[in-house]
C-alpha cells in the first residue's frame, strides 16, 4: 500500500522519552541453567520477568517447549513461596487472564509465562527480561514486538533468544538480526527481505515478487519517485488526452489480460 500510494503515513524514528536500548544476546539450550541464573539475580533486584513460550499443548509436528511444560520448569526453578508466578495464554477464560496479568502488573508475581498474547499493550516498566523460548520458531516482527515489552523503565533491559542447537539459515539469519540491532524499520525491511512481500494482484501474501524491472525493498527510492509521477499524471491528465500521454493510454488500453482488480491483497 505504501509502495503504490494508496495509503498516507507518517515516520517515527525516535524512542519514547526514557526508553533505554534493550540489550538482545542468543543463548542455545544447553545454557538454560546460566539463563535461569541470570533471570534469578534480576528477581533479586526487584526486577521482574516475561517468559514466552510459543505453543500451548504438545503437538506431533513440532517438538520444542509448549507453555504448560515449561510452566512446570519454571516453577522447578523458582519454587514457592519465595517465587511467585502468572500464567497467561490465549485459552483460559477472561476473567482468569485479566487476574493473572493483574497480578504481575500490581508485582504480586516475579514472572509472567505467557504465548505472544501479551505481544501488545501490556506495560510493566519494572520488567527487565524477556526470555523468547524456541525463538528460532517466531518471525523477526513478533520478536521485536516481544523484545518491546520490557525497556520501559529506568533500569537496564535485556531480551535473551533461547534456542535448540540446531538452526535452519533463515532462522539464524532472523536471530542474527535480532542481536545486531533495535531498530524497527531495519527488522521491517529484512522481515521483508526474508519472507517476500507475496502477490500485488493476487491473495498469496508472503513470497517472492516477481517485478521484472524492480525489488519493493531496494529500490525503494526509485519506486517513491515513480508513485510522485503517477500522482501529478493522475493530478494533471487523468485520462492521458495529452500528446505526450497518449503512448502511455495505448499501452494501457491494449495491456494483454484484464487487472483482476478484486483479488489485489
Amino acid at each position: 500500500m505504501t509502495a503504490y500510494g494508496d495509503l498516507d503515513y507518517s515516520v517515527i524514528d525516535e524512542l519514547p522519552p526514557g526508553r533505554q536500548p534493550i540489550n538482545t544476546v542468543h543463548r542455545y539450550e544447553s545454557h538454560r541453567s546460566k539463563v535461569m541464573d541470570f533471570i534469578r539475580s534480576e528477581i533479586e533486584k526487584g526486577r521482574q520477568v516475561y517468559i514466552i513460550f510459543p505453543l500451548i499443548e504438545e503437538s506431533s509436528k513440532m517438538d520444542y517447549e509448549n507453555l504448560m511444560k515449561g510452566y512446570e520448569n519454571v516453577k522447578a526453578y523458582f519454587p514457592e513461596p519465595k517465587y511467585w508466578i502468572s500464567m497467561v495464554h490465549g485459552k483460559q477464560p477472561a476473567e482468569q487472564k485479566e487476574l493473572n496479568m493483574k497480578r504481575f502488573v500490581e508485582g504480586d508475581t516475579q514472572i509472567m509465562v505467557s504465548t505472544t498474547v501479551i505481544e501488545v499493550g501490556v506495560n510493566v516498566p519494572n520488567a527487565s527480561v524477556m526470555v523468547i523460548e524456541s525463538a528460532e520458531k517466531f518471525g523477526l516482527s513478533q520478536l521485536h514486538q516481544l523484545r518491546g515489552r520490557v525497556g520501559r523503565g529506568a533500569e537496564k533491559s535485556y531480551c535473551i533468544l533461547l534456542t535448540g542447537s540446531k538452526l535452519g539459515n533463515d532462522a539464524r539469519e532472523r536471530i542474527r538480526i535480532m542481536t545486531s540491532t533495535n531498530n524497527g524499520f531495519e527488522i521491517a525491511e529484512k522481515d521483508l527481505e526474508l519472507r517476500g512481500p507475496g502477490e500485488i494482484d493476487g491473495t498469496r501474501q508472503s513470497g517472492a515478487l516477481n517485478f521484472r524491472l524492480a525489488s519493493i525493498v531496494q529500490d525503494r527510492s526509485i519506486l517513491e519517485i515513480a508513485k510522485n509521477i503517477a500522482l501529478e499524471l493522475l493530478e494533471n491528465d487523468p485520462d492521458l488526452v495529452s500528446a505526450e500521454n497518449l503512448q502511455l493510454k495505448k499501452f494501457l488500453h491494449y495491456k494483454k489480460g484484464p487487472v483482476q482488480w478484486s483479488k489485489i491483497s
